[in-house]
Parts: C-alpha cells; structure tokens; sequence
C-alpha cells in the first residue's frame, strides 16, 4: 500500500535503560474468544491483545511472535518534542477523504528524514528495539483525524519490508488484525473478511495506547490484514476506547 501505514517471547532492552522486556514477562491470563470452544482458557497473552475465534496453534504462536506493543516507550516530554516538529507541516495540509484504494479516511500524511537530534534519539532506540538492520531513511508521519479511518489492508510488498514500528502520538486506539487466506485478494476483497462468516474467521484486537510503540513483523504483517477502528467500534476487553486524533510515526526497513 503506497501510504506506507501501515503490529511472544520476544527478548528487548532497550539502550536508554528506561524500559525492557524479556519474554512474557507483564502479560497475564486473558482469552476473549465468540466460541466457548477456543481453549484459550490457559493461553498466557499479552495484557495489550485479545484473541477471538478459532485459533490454530501455530498461526497464534506466529502472530504472538510477531505483534508486540510497548506501553510508554516515549514520555510525555517526548511525544510535545516530536509534536512541536510535525505540526507545523501538518497545519499546512487538509485532511484527505479520498484515497486511491479507498483504504484510509479522513488523514494527512508527510515524510522526514532529517529530524532534531533530540527526535532522532528517539528513532535510534526504535532502530534498537524493532529492526535487525538499517531501516529506511524517510520516516513516515501519518495523522489521522478523529473520525477518520483506516480500513482493512494488507501493506503492499513493494513498498515495506518485513517490519513495521509505529509510534502513537495524542490518543489511543485499536487495530484490528483479521487472518487471510488469500494473499491475491484485493483489498476490496479483505474489506468483506470480517463482514462474512465471522464464525470462520479469527483475528486479534491490540490496543495502541497514546505514546507506546507497536512492532508488527512477519506473520502479523503478512498474513493479517489490519486496520484503525472506528471510534463508535473503538471497543477493547468490553472498556470503550476514546479515539481522538492519532499520529502515527512509522518506521521501515527495506522491502
């Protein structure tokens, strides 16, 4: 997708020292399942994902290793640090509600490669964290109004490599992330998984709390497509979710 947004026992640390996790370490049992069936019931998860539907074995532990949320990996300070760069830019453009697969409403949308080195800091801990190697130069900024949307996608391969690592700035929100059989369908096409024969379906809600980065590789990247909620659909473990405007920061490595 040309927009570039576009999510275990993962072991990171990160250099500043302010943060680290090592394995499940700050994860707790929760299984939010549509069927008593899904024995998930003992399954350790993340305290930032639920898991619904039918799940296989292999395909949860592949998307576990692959989706990972790190709450308050920036700090207040931070975020008005990377806020006081950006908006200046983003003042100058209009929000957009027209895309060219229809994928995303209501956004706007730059590129940076050049950051202050206070904010360039920030992106080296991201290197630190998210990537095995050199990340793309340009950084992705993407600014989604309050009633805007991102609808189910699958990113494009020709324009992201293996990993995604997104920071949340102002607010927080859900991504949804539904598992597709098919990687030649359209997007049109994905849009109508979730709509159809949910009882076939599984998928995962992650909460994307404001000022936390999210890590999607691999597996969560590829075989799921996934997408901002609304913020009437905004809904996570039963708790409604006040989606405000979002910026997103997002980070790449080479396709």
């Amino acid at each position: 997708m040309r927009f570039m947004l576009t999510k275990c026992q993962l072991v990171v640390k990160l250099v500043s020292g302010r943060l680290s996790v090592h394995g499940s370490s700050g994860v707790r049992k929760m299984c939010s399942a549509v069927k008593s069936s899904d024995n998930c019931d003992k399954l350790q998860l993340p305290s930032y994902l639920t898991l619904h539907g039918q799940w296989s074995q292999d395909d949860r532990q592949q998307f576990l290793a692959g989706m990972t949320v790190l709450p308050d990996f920036i700090t207040e300070e931070e975020e008005q640090s990377l806020l006081q760069e950006i908006e200046p830019y983003l003042k100058r453009m209009r929000y957009e509600f027209d895309h060219w697969d229809d994928a995303i409403h209501g956004y706007r949308e730059t590129e940076r490669k050049h950051w202050y080195p206070a904010n360039r800091a920030i992106f080296d801990r991201v290197k630190e964290v998210a990537f095995r190697g050199e990340t793309l130069p340009y950084i992705h900024v993407l600014d989604l109004a309050k009633q805007g949307v991102i609808k189910p996608h699958v990113d494009s391969v020709r324009y992201c490599g293996t990993t995604i690592a997104g920071i949340s700035l102002l607010s927080d929100s859900v991504m949804r992330l539904v598992r597709t059989n098919d990687e030649e369908q359209t997007n049109a096409e994905y849009r109508q998984i979730f709509a159809s024969n949910r009882d076939d379906k599984y998928w995962s809600d992650v909460l994307l709390a404001r000022r936390s980065l999210y890590i999607m590789k691999d597996t969560a990247r590829y075989k799921f497509t996934h997408e901002i909620l609304a913020g009437d659909d905004s809904i996570f473990q039963d708790r409604k979710v006040d989606k405000d405007r979002r910026i997103s920061i997002i980070c790449r490595n080479d396709p």
